[in-house]
């Protein structure tokens, strides 16, 4: 009997091993990953310039209390803002971290106790983050939720009409993971985008799953009209090492000061050596330019190649592909496993691609033909 609590439904698969897009388990079979710890090994597993410099900190310092000045954090500051239109960032370990650390902001910066985010999201597994989140199955048994959340109809512009001065805040993502791959429309997020600066609402944006180049620009919001006061990130930032990220506006360093937020761990040196190196190597023009081409040549294949009979339609940006099936997708992800392939499911018909950045043009072909292949065995009921 396992002395783990049962909060995961696990696949009967254990790896132990990695190395650029394939893992291999504790039976030495091996795996071409197109879920990369669901976006969070964006530079693939084990990137030689991430370990070599991991390596390196190793032998130097694990952690340091935040009450000591830290030039690395001031480092990954740097490009955390320099590639973007915002200031200031504060470090934490995880994207639910992130987005609750986003949300004390919001409260006090406001003063208001509204905040409005929208059906199928997902921003995390905390208490408040629950609420935050606009799908039932992840509150069910936990009772009243904290009040702040109304949840809106994603894309819809009649739900921007509960948009008011009463408002403290929308809360999105401009790609909706867990929901579905789900993209926000440009003219309803012009819409969206009108309708707080009529109001002076504050825009946070979760980039937690679609931040670090994922789409193929440094953020996902950098490709529709949206300007945010804030950007949560995460899983992409550490390439695998835990880190997040809270990035915002100068004004926000008037209202987040001593005393108001901390995290024992955020900012850790191993923790920044991951992050700087992670986006050395992500945020070039040369790197989100690849994501888009490789992006537009996966989707390509995948509508080339993929049986109409049993696709509803094949949606996303950059790398970050989901493609819609007719039926449930559970025996489908079984079915890639055994056939040397691991994806996550987005819902109950959605299957998530979730590659390296660094994928090459070879990977993706084994990952259509795959694909295409398990679509052959399968029946549709």
């Amino acid at each position: 009997m396992s002395a783990l609590l049962p909060t995961y439904q696990r696949h009967d698969i254990e790896l132990v091993e990695g190395t650029g897009s394939f893992v291999t388990d504790a039976q030495g079979k091996t795996y071409l990953d197109f879920m990369m710890g669901i976006a969070v090994c964006n530079t693939g597993h084990r990137h030689p310039e991430v370990e070599k410099r991991l390596h390196a900190q190793l032998g130097q310092l694990w952690h340091t209390s935040n009450l000591f000045e830290s030039s690395k954090q001031e480092r990954v500051a740097t490009l955390l803002t320099t590639n973007s239109h915002l200031s200031h960032v504060f470090f934490c370990n995880s994207g639910t971290e992130a987005n609750e650390g986003a949300f004390k902001l919001i409260r006090k910066w406001t003063q208001k106790t509204e905040i409005l985010s929208f059906s199928q999201s997902f921003h995390g597994r905390t208490f408040a983050m629950m609420g935050a989140t606009g799908q039932d199955k992840v509150k069910e048994g936990f009772g009243e939720m904290v009040s702040d959340f109304k949840h809106l109809t994603f894309n819809d512009f009649e739900s921007l009409d509960a948009i008011t001065e009463d408002t403290g805040a929308v809360w999105l993502e401009v790609i909706q993971g867990e929901g579905g791959i789900i993209l926000a429309e440009n003219e309803w997020l012009e819409a969206l985008m009108e309708r707080t600066q009529a109001y002076g609402v504050k825009i946070v944006i979760d980039e937690v799953q679609t931040g670090i180049g994922r789409t193929g620009s440094r953020f996902a919001f950098e490709q529709t009209p949206l300007k945010p006061d804030i950007i949560t990130v995460a899983k992409g930032l550490g390439s695998g090492f835990p880190v997040g990220a809270i990035i915002t506006t100068p004004e926000a360093a008037t209202i987040f000061t001593p005393g108001t937020h901390g995290s024992t761990f955020g900012g850790n040196p191993l923790a920044m050596t991951a992050a700087e190196a992670t986006l050395e190597l992500i945020l070039t023009e040369q790197t989100l330019r690849s994501v888009q081409e490789k992006g537009e040549y996966l989707m390509k294949q995948l509508n080339v190649f993929l049986p109409e009979n049993q696709i509803r339609t094949i949606r996303g940006r950059g790398l970050m592909i989901g493609i819609e099936f007719k039926q449930p997708v559970a025996s489908i992800v079984l079915s890639l496993q055994q056939a040397g392939m691991l994806v996550v499911s987005a819902g109950p018909t959605v299957i998530r691609l979730l590659p390296s950045l660094f994928v090459t043009e070879y990977e993706l072909d084994l990952a259509v033909e795959k694909i295409k292949q398990v679509c052959q065995q399968e029946v549709i009921a």
